[in-house]
């Protein structure tokens, strides 16, 4: 599972993107300025494992309002893939678009939707994110780029395609980023996508957060070839398969990616190997998995992982740690207590955005 081995076929390495330097979500948000790929420092591991955090925290108190019925509809879990969502987006910039999946809590945390916005959109609150008319799957933010969630397995794959064609056509600088999970690769809209955006050059990064299981059907039961990035490869893209239990690994994967794409070749492929450590929904009894397996990936947690390199390497001491968890603590506190005060959106804007409004007669 390394960053560094592609499976594709050999080309030489990417030259560096022509255009000048952008923001990354980390330094917009916090104003750190992140290390050169593949090289990283204290204060920006600190920075990697406060995201984390912040999603699994969020999620932790999702489940506590979801039983006390505050949440309502499906809401699908994100818990131990946390590596995936903060590394990837630390490639990214904000003129780079992203498409999610119905399990999309973390990518747009990541991306730098509030937690305001966020869980006011849980609650279906007119102050959230996507008008409270979303909820868990339909998180949107056409201002950071972000284009949502989708309850359709693979259906953010064709959107991802257009996103890109469009920003290309227009000689717009920016990638478009799609996070799917394995089970897509059980569907057309996979293989079409991904040789439109071989065949077109595409500036698409294909984000496969492979957590072996589709809904409840190990991926070794579904595909009689479980290397996707060996899959992927075959498109004729740059593809690698990564530790996604490792928020730096991914990080460095994605930062190569990314400037490949802007270095004009075309579209790459990442698997990053990582696991969810809930159930596939909020409604799932999860009889499918051995319970010895998810302990076994719980011994790689992203989150613990990164905070023992950080008492390692860095100095991260206990006291430290308390004041990140206050912080977030605090952050989605404030979350709750403003979507709880939230308003509903008034009956009479229903139709709002379903149907056209009638012209004015003059």
């Amino acid at each position: 599972m390394s960053a560094a081995r592609p499976t594709a076929r050999s080309r030489k390495d990417p030259a560096p993107p022509k255009h000048g330097r952008r923001t990354t979500v980390t330094e917009r948000r916090r104003g750190v300025v992140p290390p050169p790929a593949g090289r990283t420092d204290g204060g920006h591991r600190r920075d990697l494992l406060e995201g984390m955090l912040r999603i699994r925290r969020f999620e932790e108190r999702c489940v506590e309002l979801y039983s006390a019925a505050k949440i309502r509809g499906f809401v699908h879990l994100y818990i131990g893939e946390e590596a995936v969502a903060v590394g990837v987006n630390e490639a990214l910039t904000p003129e780079d678009a992203v498409v999610s999946t119905y399990r999309e809590h973390g990518h747009a945390l990541a991306r730098g939707l509030t937690a305001e916005a966020v869980m006011a959109e849980m609650y279906g609150k007119a102050t959230g994110c996507s008008g409270g008319r979303g909820g868990s799957m339909h998180l949107f933010d056409a201002h950071r780029r972000f284009y949502g969630g989708s309850a359709i397995v693979a259906g953010g794959l064709p959107l991802a395609a257009g996103l890109a064609l469009a920003d290309r056509m227009r000689g717009l600088p920016g990638a478009t980023c799609c996070f799917f999970g394995d089970g897509a690769f059980a569907e057309g809209e996979f293989h079409e996508t991904a040789n439109l955006a071989a065949l077109w050059n595409l500036p698409l990064l294909l984000v496969c957060e492979n957590n072996l299981y589709a809904m409840g059907t190990a991926l070794a039961r579904e595909h009689a070839q479980t290397d996707l990035a060996m899959r992927a490869a075959s498109y004729g893209m740059p593809a690698w398969t990564v530790d996604g239990m490792d928020v730096e690994a991914v990080e460095q994967a994605a930062r190569r990616a990314v400037e490949g794409i802007r270095a004009g070749t075309g579209p790459h492929f990442l698997e990053l190997r990582t696991y969810r450590f809930r159930a596939h929904s909020m409604y799932d009894p999860d009889r499918y998995r051995d319970k010895a397996e998810i302990e076994r990936w719980k011994s790689r947690d992203p989150i613990g992982r990164l905070t023992e390199r950080l008492r390692d390497r860095d100095g991260l001491d206990d006291d430290e740690l308390v004041r990140i968890e206050r912080q977030i603590a605090e952050e989605i506190d404030h979350a709750v207590e403003t979507a709880e005060q939230a308003p509903e959106e008034p009956v009479e804007d229903l139709l709002r955005h379903v149907t056209s409004e009638r012209p004015s007669r003059k």
